[in-house]
């Protein structure tokens, strides 16, 4: 029988961990529920009257992605297959991703899904959803009296 000694970590170490997790390597842990899947990395453009969502996606096409715009929420959704045939056997290194990804932001504003457009060009997904009209500011003229 062998005694074990519990040994707390110390608070630097958990910071240091936590710092490395989230500054250092971001997306090796899964951003969603679903734990066979990831976060998918994105850059936001906020425009006057509609935001701009791009993503890389080497490889994909449109129809191996889904795109839903609820209310003041967008979702992506989609799958990077892997090559290989379940054989591992002479990998000396494997960085790529493979499985599944999903991303859901939340907008100040709501959105009008009706009028979104999405397209893929050169492994960039770029998504453009338009602010709702009653979200978007309005010009009132002042008049004399």
């Amino acid at each position: 029988m062998t005694l074990s000694i519990y040994r707390p970590m110390r608070l630097i170490d958990a910071m240091n961990r936590l710092f490395d997790e989230s500054v250092l390597h971001p997306y090796d842990r899964p951003y969603v529920a679903d734990e066979r899947a990831y976060a998918l990395p994105l850059d936001v453009i906020a425009k006057d009257d509609e935001y701009v969502i791009t993503a890389a996606v080497p490889g994909l096409k449109p129809d191996d992605l889904s795109v839903e715009v609820l209310g003041e929420t967008v979702t992506i959704r989609g799958e990077i297959k892997s090559e290989q045939n379940g054989e591992q056997d002479g990998y000396l290194l494997q960085e790529r991703r493979y499985g599944k990804f999903s991303r859901t932001l939340n907008f100040p504003v709501e959105l009008d899904g009706a009028k979104a457009e999405a397209s893929v060009e050169n492994g960039v997904l770029t998504l453009r959803v338009p602010k709702a009209e009653t979200a978007r500011p309005k010009m009132i003229k002042v008049k004399a009296r």
